[in-house]
């Protein structure tokens, strides 16, 4: 849809970035999840399989793109990353035109963990961090399966600083206190939007 208004939702990892985009969702915002894309691009049938597993061979598995042996492979070979990137970002690209093209509501919302890693944020109209102190962060992330402190330091090493982001900001999320407040601060940022 042509001049609905695009919101750029980031945050580093653990931050509550799913949980942001559900109230924005509940708010009537069409939104569009950068890592669902992905896993589309990587699902059997999708239209990074081919290409990946001809970079990756062992990656390829029954249903898919397997990203963890992917990761594997990136972390021993990290030059393969270029390439992979080559693959993918036009496929989530094109994946992102699409939502645009078939959206039928005034806002829409792009939930993007590596927004400002890649150099996105001209493509938005407004632009959301999504954040938390340092030690909920790491207890969030390090609650998950299988994550690690050395995988969530790698991870974070990937990503700029919360601070840096936070200054890069039209509006600053905390998801330090309850979902009610959260809830909240999203209804106020809409509010503030549809008056504009």
């Amino acid at each position: 849809m042509r001049g609905a208004h695009k919101i750029g939702l980031t945050g580093s990892i653990g931050m509550g970035k799913s949980t942001v985009s559900g109230f924005f969702a509940d708010e009537g915002v069409s939104v569009w999840d950068a890592d669902s894309a992905v896993h589309r691009l990587y699902y059997k049938g999708g239209a990074a399989v081919e290409q990946i597993s001809a970079l990756v061979p062992d990656a390829l598995s029954p249903t898919g793109i397997d990203r963890s042996v992917l990761s594997v492979k990136l972390k021993e070979t990290p030059a393969l990353l270029k390439d992979l990137e080559g693959i993918v970002h036009p496929l989530v690209a094109e994946d992102r035109e699409r939502f645009i093209s078939g959206a039928s509501t005034d806002f829409l919302l792009f939930d993007i963990p590596l927004l400002f890693e890649g150099r996105l944020e001209d493509q938005f109209d407004t632009l959301v961090v999504v954040s938390a102190p340092l030690e909920i962060q790491r207890a969030r992330v390090l609650d998950r399966p299988s994550m690690t402190a050395e995988k969530f330091e790698f991870i974070l090493s990937k990503q700029m600083p919360d601070a840096e982001k936070r200054k890069r900001a039209d509006f600053i999320i905390e998801t330090n206190h309850s979902f009610d407040d959260t809830r909240e601060r999203v209804k106020e940022i809409m509010r503030e939007l549809r008056r504009k």
